[in-house]
């Protein structure tokens, strides 16, 4: 393919013409600039104010503001509950259903798009953006969990607990979050690169807003959208600085692997402030120099411990594991999706531990994780078909994921079901009260080359913790400056800062029981987000018909034939009647 929206071919004319928004408004159009900033005055302003108060607040009375998370928490968890589990498997049906429609041949761009980035630089960024912390602290601790306190009927630490540990982390790490972050990255990439609309939000809700969605519809939107993706962001950051400083502890006190670091939230701040700095130099080198390269090492880190991992560890016991439980996940897809812990909760209704600590969380996790993972996407993904979209995104990642959790997962299990290293795991994590950040370390301990691995693990959760801060800012930066591409570094930087410093809050807010408080940000935000998620399944199927019906008409069709037999254009039409790809003509011109 060939040709974009800035060169003077089709990009600058039919494209334009005929499927850009009739709106003569641009990208921060109405922005604020000055001492480094070019920011949307009232999303920025409003939001910035906002987690100001939050971290102001959070300061200087943190046991009022824990108390506080935590009844949030618990109130979104048990009123939204429902809401929550219907809501990820609709997104799940939806994607599935444009991938197969006769939508799924639309061109994210355009007809005549390119691709920004090559396939394994795409993948790559997928992986490093999407949840490479979360797959870092729960990749052991999640199976070790469920296998001491089973779902699904199952006898706690027998064969048949183990299964199910699979099949309920592979389902919480499977389909459903990636469904929702392809339905987010889609519609961002639809709207701003075939509409020629903002990479903001508020974009999305042309179809229904129209021009008010550069009024205060839109301001919300975005400013909601701010904080979903800034809360879902700090909640992994909290748990990447959670898992590094346990595995400094635990080398030191327990495999006496390295000299000992006390497990304090001061230790935790540090850490955080280290890694962000080092994410702010990343940020300053832009996407192309900065995330894509760190992404791309992530990436070579983790398929190296991964390797590792398989060749020192119980390889026969992985790979039968790898069909058991993605068979397992399967198997019991259906009854894990819609299961809420509705019966037998007494004559109250309430949520039991595994739907309410586990599966709400995760999926508010995700929805709050969403702006961030789909902005990021959309921003990676021009010149991909919607087919080809929806099917890397949501295929690709879970493959990963399924090999991911059966290799860590499934040695840990082992070692779990052996006599001789039985609650080598379990110990540490559960009855010592380390927590699950500690789970993977205390794996390693049991592992030849312990002081490699860990440290391995140790490097990659903090280069995952400098990509999501990096990618993190640019997106945040372009819901704050109006959707604009080129805003000052200044700015990203700022808000790099900003999630280091939020998430040392809810650190220090949340004291002991900072896990909680770190699910009570992700949950709190993803409530009203996960509405607007709904919504956005209706604007972008309007968008996507609009676009198929201008695909369809005479004007387009004659127009591109014109050029075609002119002998600029080469189409293809994928074996039916809708113009599915236009490159320039290198020879005689063809149809």
């Amino acid at each position: 393919m060939s040709g974009s929206d800035d060169d003077d071919g089709f990009g600058d004319g039919l494209q334009v013409e005929l499927f850009h928004a009739e709106t003569d408004r641009e990208p921060g159009d109405t922005n604020w600039q000055g001492y480094g900033f070019d920011v949307h005055p009232q999303v920025f302003f409003i939001s910035a104010g906002v987690v100001l108060f939050f971290i102001a607040f959070s300061l200087l009375a943190p046991d009022t503001a824990n108390q506080l998370y935590l009844d949030v928490r618990g109130g979104a968890i048990a009123n939204f509950g429902w809401f929550f589990i219907l809501a990820a498997n609709l997104f799940i049906i939806f994607m599935v259903y444009l991938a197969l429609s006769k939508y799924g041949k639309i061109r994210l761009g355009g007809v005549d798009a390119d691709k920004e980035f090559s396939d394994i630089s795409w993948v790559a960024m997928l992986f490093s953006a999407g949840m490479g912390i979360g797959l870092m602290f729960f990749g052991v601790g999640e199976p070790i969990w469920h296998l001491n306190f089973p779902h699904l009927g199952a006898e706690a630490g027998t064969a048949a607990a183990s299964e199910v540990a699979m099949a309920v982390a592979l389902f919480h790490w499977g389909f459903h979050p990636w469904a929702i972050y392809a339905l987010v990255g889609l519609s961002l990439a639809f709207f701003s690169f075939n509409r020629g609309l903002p990479l903001t939000f508020r974009s999305i809700f042309w179809p229904v807003l129209g021009e008010r969605i550069y009024g205060w519809p839109g301001h919300i939107i975005d400013i909601l959208t701010v904080f979903a993706t800034l809360f879902g962001l700090v909640t992994s950051l909290g748990l990447g600085a959670l898992q590094i400083n346990a595995g400094l502890n635990f080398l030191g006190e327990n495999a006496a692997a390295a000299p000992a670091v006390p497990t304090s939230t001061a230790v935790q701040v540090g850490i955080i402030a280290v890694v962000t700095g080092i994410a702010v130099m990343s940020v300053a080198a832009g996407l192309d120099g900065g995330v894509r390269r760190l992404s791309n090492l992530n990436l070579g880190l983790m398929l190296t411990l991964l390797a590792s991992v398989m060749v020192m560890g119980p390889t026969l016991f992985i790979l039968g594991l790898l069909p058991q439980g993605l068979g397992g996940y399967l198997g019991n897809f259906f009854s894990l999706s819609f299961y809420a812990g509705a019966l037998g909760a007494g004559s109250q209704y309430a949520y039991d531990g595994f739907t309410g600590d586990w599966t709400i969380f995760y999926w508010a996790w995700w929805i709050a994780w969403s702006p961030f993972v789909g902005m990021f996407i959309a921003r990676i993904s021009k010149g991909r078909t919607v087919r080809e979209f929806i099917g890397g995104v949501m295929i690709l990642p879970v493959l990963f994921s399924v090999v991911w959790f059966a290799t860590l997962g499934g040695t840990a299990l082992n070692m779990e079901l052996s006599e001789g290293t039985a609650g080598a795991i379990a110990g540490p994590m559960i009855e010592e009260g380390l927590g699950t950040e500690v789970a993977m370390f205390a794996m390693f301990a049991e592992m030849p080359g312990t002081l490699i691995l860990s440290g391995a693990a140790i490097l990659l959760t903090s280069t995952f913790f400098i990509t999501s801060s990096d990618s993190g800012s640019l997106v945040i930066d372009h819901l704050t400056s109006g959707g604009k591409h080129d805003a000052p570094v200044t700015m990203r930087i700022f808000w790099a800062v900003t999630e280091g410093v939020v998430a040392s809050t809810l650190l220090i807010a949340g004291g002991e029981t900072a896990l909680d408080a770190l699910q009570a940000a992700a949950i709190s935000t993803g409530l009203p987000f996960a509405f607007i998620l709904v919504f956005m399944m209706y604007a972008i199927k309007r968008g996507l018909q609009t676009e198929y019906e201008v695909l369809e008409s005479e004007e387009f069709q004659d127009r591109v034939q014109e050029m075609a037999e002119e002998g600029e254009l080469v189409i293809d039409r994928a074996g039916g009647e809708v113009v599915t790809d236009i490159s320039e003509s290198e020879g005689e011109p063809t149809d």
